[in-house]
């Protein structure tokens, strides 16, 4: 066969469901490709699909190489790799949107409904006490509104809940206002009553949540962190849970993952810990984000969701 040869250098184990994926999504595409896990000639390598946990770290002798293809949507672990000077894409696939989305929503319901306050408390008390506001009555912040953050932002609006969105610069969306900027940021705080964090690790973005800014947040709001466990500088965040002035926190990335087992976060009342499954990549719905990519790149069409190196992502 001839055509372009495809390097997958992702987790071994997941290996087996790739080698065929890649190649049904690739001929569905009209691209004739070479898809291996093993290149014995580097220089021959025209694409590589890529994970951080797969087996390269230098991409020197990869002379040939039109893209370096992430399997992960966040690009933190190799966008400053000094060996890297392929075009990089980012992973954006309807498969990780939908299920990143499906997990805020989760989580989001789960705080306004209280959830937790019957799940935890059944203890033959009946209390009938508590009636939660509607959605139109609970005000949601997200802050990052790209992608993730826009289906997230649709979701939670079609359930009726008020959505202010934030990034760090200007941006339109359609059918959402978007602040940015310091002042845009201490708005959006200030207002929240429950704050979704859904943006890029950059080094504009560490520990954008600290001590200064968890002081400007609602008193009595619920921070949710599916985006990256850098955004928040966790000693400042369990300062807040410990004054109370942050209800509870719950998180799905970590600056160290996974999460190490004497972590204050593990065994505080306030805190949900889950083990980084909020947006997992799906190689069915990937492998055809990654064969459409290479097709374009076959017939010079610009990369989809190409890396900016100097903003990070």
């Amino acid at each position: 066969m001839t055509g372009p040869l495809v390097l997958y250098a992702g987790r071994g184990d997941a290996w087996p469901r790739y080698r065929d994926l890649l190649g049904e999504a690739l001929a569905a595409h009209g691209v004739a490709a070479r898809v291996t896990d093993r290149a014995t000639h580097a220089q021959d390598v025209d694409y590589i699909v890529y994970a951080p946990n797969g087996p390269i770290t230098d991409f020197r002798p990869f002379t040939r190489a039109k893209a370096v293809l992430s399997l992960w949507a966040g690009v933190e672990k190799v966008v400053d790799n000094p060996t890297l000077t392929q075009p990089l894409c980012r992973l954006v696939d309807p498969g990780l949107t939908q299920a990143m989305a499906e997990w805020v929503c989760a989580h989001v319901l789960r705080h306004h409904l209280d959830t937790d306050r019957f799940v935890t408390g059944q203890d033959g008390v009946w209390r009938d006490d508590f009636v939660p506001p509607l959605a139109g009555e609970r005000r949601v912040g997200i802050l990052g509104m790209g992608v993730l953050g826009q289906a997230a932002a649709r979701a939670l609006a079609g359930l009726g809940f008020r959505i202010s969105g934030w990034s760090r610069t200007a941006k339109t969306r359609p059918g959402f206002d978007i602040a940015h900027g310091t002042d845009g940021l201490r708005r959006i705080l200030e207002h929240s009553e429950i704050l979704v964090l859904l943006l890029p690790a950059t080094p504009e973005t560490h520990h954008l949540l600290n001590a200064r800014t968890l002081a400007q947040t609602r008193r009595g709001a619920v921070i949710v962190n599916p985006g990256r466990g850098t955004l928040i500088d966790d000693a400042a965040l369990l300062a807040a849970l410990d004054g109370g002035h942050v209800a509870h926190a719950t998180l799905d990335v970590f600056a160290r993952e996974p999460l190490p087992v004497d972590h204050p976060f593990w065994a505080h009342p306030r805190v949900t810990v889950t083990p980084h499954i909020a947006a997992a990549t799906r190689p069915e719905t990937a492998a055809q984000a990654i064969a459409e990519n290479i097709a374009r790149a076959q017939t010079g069409q610009p990369l989809l969701n190409r890396v900016d190196r100097d903003r990070g992502y």
